[in-house]
Parts: structure tokens; sequence; C-alpha cells
């Protein structure tokens, strides 16, 4: 469901939205009493100092304020707020690697997450395209991936720009009319025999980030293939039929080739332990497909190496 927002993108920042829940529990009660509730980690006076600050709206556009009552089913719309200090600059940046009538097409750093989520606000892909694309006369507010890559992951990833074609080329994905090569660096092992298919059925974790492996119907496929012998570590060539969560690291790990420096798998490390010196090994290298619109053959590579 699409919701007109109220409040414009302030520094590349979509403003968020919350559907007021319909609960007896807050009726009568002012806006800030749910608000505190619902969000127990920003504190009562921060919530104070934002509904004061004209900055968060009802979806009439009109202003709340700390006195305002709680109004069941009503939507409000505020925006996210992360302090510089806890958000440091992520020091890579992306590229621009092609945008038309519909895509742009980008060339992501390691540690970049894509969207916001969690700690990560400002430093993201999708908050840094809306504020360099803007330049460029597009609706930076319907910026949106059509695709995942992980944070850890580097290379090319497409977004839609387009909303009246993004089902088309959404559609690549799910069709799998679409090829992916990545290139990733991992322990060399020459006693298997290249290219190597691996098919698996992919679960989510006992963590809920982590995927990992079950006994059933494979619903996984990747294939891999040994592109150079570089001593103790080798770059490998991956090419996923499928596209699961973290697919090409636990199949990597599966054949006793733990990507270099993968920080999940196999042993989890602590957040906010990154060395921007150790980036995971893993890099989306090209991505090929016959735009469904132009009908022309269309071949996007990555400037990075591993």
């Amino acid at each position: 469901m699409k919701h007109n927002n109220p409040l414009p993108i302030l520094n590349g920042v979509k403003p968020s939205y919350l559907i007021l829940p319909h609960n007896k529990r807050f009726d009568g009660k002012p806006l800030l009493y749910f608000l505190c509730q619902h969000f127990p980690f920003v504190s009562e006076s921060a919530w104070q100092a934002r509904l004061n600050s004209g900055m968060v709206v009802n979806q009439n556009g009109e202003m709340l304020n700390e006195h305002t009552p709680f109004v069941s089913g009503s939507k409000i719309f505020y925006y996210r707020e992360i302090s510089r200090e806890d958000e440091p600059r992520i020091p890579f940046d992306e590229e621009i690697l092609w945008v038309d009538n519909h895509l742009i097409v980008v060339d992501k750093p390691h540690f970049l997450p894509v969207i916001p989520s969690g700690r990560f606000l400002r430093e993201t892909l999708l908050t840094r395209l809306r504020l360099h694309l803007d330049l460029q006369h597009l609706n930076v507010a319907d910026i949106t991936p059509i695709h995942r890559l992980d944070k850890d992951t580097a290379g090319v990833m497409l977004l839609s720009h387009n909303p009246e074609s993004r089902a088309i080329y959404q559609k690549l994905f799910e069709n799998k009319t679409i090829q992916k090569t990545y290139h990733a660096l991992a322990p060399t092992r020459t006693d298997l025999h290249y290219p190597l298919e691996i098919k698996s059925r992919l679960v989510r974790g006992d963590a809920f980030f982590l995927t990992q492996e079950e006994t059933g119907e494979p619903n996984s496929h990747t294939i891999v293939n040994l592109l150079e012998n570089r001593g103790e570590m080798s770059l490998y060539e991956l090419k996923p039929i499928t596209g699961k969560k973290h697919q090409l690291r636990v199949h990597m790990m599966k054949l006793g080739m733990p990507l270099l420096n993968d920080m999940l798998y196999p042993i989890v490390q602590e957040v906010g332990t990154e060395d921007y010196n150790k980036p995971l090994k893993l890099l989306a290298k090209c991505i090929e497909f016959t735009d469904p619109i132009s009908g022309e053959y269309c071949v996007f590579e990555s400037k990075q190496f591993l």
C-alpha cells in the first residue's frame, strides 16, 4: 500500500510513517504516551522535542505536538533520528554506472548498507543516491532497489526510479532471466572438479540474520568455478541461479571454503567490530539481461577487483 507522504525528503532521508493501532490501552492518552511505549529506546524528552519541532505530522500534513491526542487508525509521519556520533561516515564511495528513464545502476562499495535500517540512516546507498541524484532532477522519492545486496558485499546493483516500469524489471529476477556473476576470495581447493554445482535447502538460521542448510528438497542453486589459483587463497567465480539470502556465503562454507573476512560464517563476529581494512571478499562483478523495454542486451560490470 502506498502512503502519500506530506513531509519532504530531508538531507536524503525519506520520512517514516506509522499507523496508530486500535488499542483501548491508549484511548484518551496523548500521542506522546503511545510513542514512548512504542519506541522505548527513545527518551520522552526526545519525543517531546520532536513533536514540538513541527516535524511530526498527520496524514493531512497538520503538525502534531506533545498534547495531541492518540487517535486509533490515523497515520503519523516523522523522521528517524540518529546522531552523527552514532553513525560516522563509511569511508567508501559508490559510483553511478548508468541512469536512464527507468534504472539506476550503481557500483556499491563494501560496508555500505542499501536501505536505512537499525543503526544506519544517512550512511546508506539509498540516502546517498537521493542526495546525489537530486541534482539530476529525478524524483528521488521513487528510488528503490529491485534486488538485494548485503552491506558487506560490494558490486553492481540495480535500482528503479520509475514506479510505472518497476514491476517489469523486478520480473527479470522473479523469472530468473537475469544473469549475475560474483567474484570471491576463499581458501584454495584443487582437489575438486570445477565447475561445481551446489544445490541445497536454505532456511532462516537460529539467529534471524543467519541462513542455514537443512535436509529436504533444494531451493538454492550455485555454480562455482576456479578462476585463479593464488596459493593459499584463490579467486572464484560464483553464479547464483537462485537468490536466497546469504546463499553464496553458505554454499562456499559448505565446500570448506568460507569467504575471506566473512564476519558471519562460520563464526559470527560482534556487531560494530568491522575492520575497514578487511572487507568481505565477495563482489557482485557483473549483471547481464535483455532490457524488457528497449530489447537491448545490457551488461553492467563493477570496476572493483578482489
